[in-house]
C-alpha cells in the first residue's frame, strides 16, 4: 500500500516510527523524516523560524502543496499529522483533486485552545479525525474519535523514587532557552549538593549547544529526555510537550515560561488562556484539578522555583499523575495503524 504522508514535526515523526511498527508492505510518499524512507522533503527542509522566515518561505510552501496533490495520484491514502497551517489548505486541495481517496487526519489542532471553527474545515475536508486527547473530540460534531496518547507508547519507563537528581529543561527555542537558563543556572547553584542534569534536544550540534548554553559546566549533559527524567527527583521544565512527558513517566515538576510581553498579552487577555501546561489542560477538562504549578513572566525567579523544589508535594503529584495516565487510557499508534491497514 502506498500511503502520502505530511508529517513536518519531530514530534510527528516520531509518533509516525510507532505507527509504523504496527503496519506492514507500506510505501511512504510525502514529506517525513529521511530515516523512514524516501521523502519528497525531508522535515529539516521544513523547518521556519518565525513569522518573517514564514512569509519568504510562503511562495515556495505553495509548490510543495502542489507538489504532494500531484503525488497523491499514486496512493492508496493520506494521512495528515498536525502542523495545520500546511495540512489544513493541502486537505482541501487533496480533497477537491481526489474526492475518493480516503484522507485521515491524526494529531488534530488544538481547536480547543484558539481558533474553534477550523472543526468545519477539517470534518469537510477529512475522512477520518483521530484525536489524541479524550476531550477534544466533543468539538466536532462526526469523524472525531479517541484513538489514544501517542506518548503511552513511547515512553516505556517510570520515576525511580530514590534519587539525588535534578532535571532542568530550558525549552528548545533560542528565545526560551535565554531567558531561562540564566535563572536555571542560578537554581543549580542553590541546589549545589544535588547531581545537575541539562536535558538537551537530540538534534543539537555540539556548535549549537556551545551558541545557545554558553558555559554549562556546571550540569552533565543528557539527550534522551525520558531516562533523565526518570532518574530525577523533580524537574525545572519550559512548557512543552516535556511536561506532559514528565507527569506520564511521574516524576515531580514545576513549569516556567517567560514569553514575549505582546505574546502573552494576547494569549491571555484576548484569547482568554488560563494555563499553559499541557497536563494541567487536560487534567482540568478531566476532573477540574490540575497537576503542577505554573510559574509565567516575573513570577520565574530563583525564589520561586526553589520554593516550588522544598513544597512541592510529591504523594499528591502521584496520584494526580496517576489519575492523568487512567484519562488518557492507551496508546494510540496500534489503533492508527489498523485504520491505515483496513
Amino acid at each position: 500500500m502506498k500511503l502520502l504522508v505530511s508529517a513536518l514535526e519531530p514530534s510527528s515523526n516520531l509518533h509516525l516510527k510507532e505507527v509504523l511498527k504496527h503496519t506492514q508492505n507500506i510505501e511512504l510518499l510525502g514529506i517525513f523524516d529521511k530515516s523512514l524512507g524516501n521523502p519528497l522533503y525531508d522535515i529539516s527542509e521544513m523547518a521556519i523560524m518565525g513569522v518573517v522566515d514564514a512569509i519568504k518561505k510562503l511562495r515556495w510552501f505553495f509548490q510543495v502543496a502542489n507538489q504532494m496533490v500531484e503525488l497523491a495520484k499514486d496512493a492508496d491514502k493520506i494521512l495528515l499529522m498536525d502542523s495545520s497551517g500546511f495540512n489544513l489548505p493541502l486537505a482541501k486541495k487533496l480533497k477537491s483533486t481526489y474526492p475518493n481517496k480516503e484522507i485521515i487526519y491524526y494529531i488534530l489542532p488544538q481547536i480547543w485552545a484558539s481558533r474553534p471553527k477550523r472543526a468545519v474545515k477539517l470534518e469537510k475536508y477529512c475522512d477520518r479525525l483521530l484525536g489524541i486527547l479524550p476531550f477534544e473530540v466533543d468539538y466536532y460534531n462526526s469523524k472525531a474519535e479517541y484513538i489514544g496518547h501517542p506518548l503511552l507508547d513511547e515512553i516505556n519507563i517510570q520515576h525511580q523514587a530514590n534519587s539525588n537528581t535534578i532535571a532542568f529543561m530550558p525549552g528548545s527555542r533560542k528565545s526560551e532557552i535565554s531567558k531561562l537558563l540564566p535563572i536555571f543556572k542560578k537554581v543549580r547553584e542553590k541546589l549545589s549538593d544535588k547531581r545537575a542534569i541539562l536535558i538537551i534536544p537530540k538534534t543539537f550540534s555540539e556548535e549549537k549547544i556551545k551558541n545557545l548554553y554558553g558555559d554549562i559546566s556546571k550540569f552533565e549533559i543528557k539527550k534522551e529526555t525520558h531516562t533523565a527524567l526518570a532518574q530525577s527527583q523533580f524537574a525545572f521544565i519550559c512548557s512543552g510537550t516535556a511536561t506532559l512527558e514528565s507527569a506520564l513517566i511521574g516524576t515531580p515538576f514545576t513549569l516556567s515560561y517567560i514569553a514575549k510581553k505582546i505574546d502573552f498579552f494576547i494569549g491571555t487577555k484576548l484569547l482568554g488562556i488560563t494555563q499553559v501546561g499541557l497536563a494541567n489542560i487536560i487534567l482540568t477538562k478531566h476532573n477540574n484539578t490540575t497537576l503542577h504549578h505554573e510559574l509565567l513572566q516575573e513570577n520565574v525567579i530563583v525564589e520561586n522555583l526553589l520554593k516550588e523544589f522544598y513544597q512541592t508535594d510529591r504523594t499528591v503529584f502521584k496520584q494526580k499523575a496517576k489519575e492523568l495516565r487512567d484519562y488518557l487510557g492507551h496508546g494510540s499508534s496500534k489503533n492508527v495503524a489498523d485504520i491505515l491497514m483496513k
